[in-house]
């Protein structure tokens, strides 16, 4: 995938600054942060890249006599994931009922739980970020028994192979990458529920020019703007008495997401939080 790198200078410069800098350059899509001398370096996404909402986010600065100035240019095109993927990661367990572990790090001879195993390259979700976490954890307090699942920025496809192996009937996942999109086929493949997972490449433009189904369960677990702006597109795909499941942001951001979505007729039925991350369940 295509990275932007965007290099912060921050005047004059302080820890607390560059905290906030990072925090509102993560609701523009930013994920990863490196420090500098006098700034940060961000790493987006280059289909998630919105100049207008970064410039937007750093206009009202909340610390008074701190200048903002950016530079972006194209990141070096590498495997972002290379070191974690030949690492792989410690089995993590989810509510007692559910374990996700990689190929390198087999899970416990006497653990009688739903097991998940995940192949990740170069896609996000392998339940070591607490948004896919809280997520798993939402679909085991549901009755997933023959429901249809519709999962919006698949990742790795970790949650619809959560909730396939819960009972689901059958999922839908898409995604903007091409890695991500072809990676949660792979993944639904070697827990062997790739007969009704359905993989897509693409954005929330397919929920209204390919996928035309309605669905029980509709999960998003990405940036705050994208959700903002497909609420509608995802409203539009549920099924009478359907569930919405959000996550990706902060707790911060939780009332403007509670605001859109009762605007398009949802209620808040429930919600999550783990550290500074917060996750939304809703109903029709």
């Amino acid at each position: 995938m295509k990275y932007y790198e965007v290099e912060f200078s921050i005047a004059p410069y302080s820890e607390d600054a560059a905290d906030l800098v990072a925090a509102l350059a993560g609701e523009a899509g930013f994920d990863t942060f490196e420090e500098t001398e006098m700034g940060l370096k961000g790493y987006v996404q280059q289909q998630l890249f919105a100049d207008d909402a970064l410039r937007e986010a750093l206009a009202d600065f909340p610390i008074e006599d701190v200048s903002i100035s950016y530079e972006v240019r194209e990141a070096e095109d590498r495997d972002w994931n290379e070191q974690w993927e030949q690492e792989g990661f410690e089995p993590i367990t989810v509510a007692d009922r559910l374990i996700i572990h990689d190929g390198r790090h087999p899970i416990p001879a006497d653990y009688k739980g739903i097991s998940i195993e995940i192949d990740a390259r170069l896609a996000f979700g392998t339940g070591t970020h607490e948004t896919t976490r809280m997520v798993c954890a939402a679909l085991l307090d549901l009755n997933l028994t023959g429901k249809r699942i519709l999962d919006c920025g698949t990742g790795t496809g970790i949650l619809s192979i959560c909730a396939l192996k819960f009972g689901a009937a059958a999922a839908t996942g898409y995604d903007i990458d091409e890695w991500s999109a072809d990676n949660a086929r792979h993944n639904a493949i070697i827990n062997c529920v790739d007969d009704r997972f359905t993989s897509l490449l693409g954005d929330a433009s397919l929920l209204t020019n390919e996928i035309t189904e309605t669905f029980d369960i509709v999960l998003a677990n990405i940036n705050r703007n994208i959700l903002l702006n497909d609420l509608p597109a995802f409203r539009a795909r549920m099924a009478s008495g359907a569930t919405l499941i959000l996550s990706g942001f902060y707790t911060a951001d939780s009332p403007m997401l509670v605001s859109k979505a009762e605007s398009l007729g949802l209620h808040l039925k429930g919600q999550q939080q783990e550290n500074d991350w917060v996750c939304l369940i809703f109903g029709i």
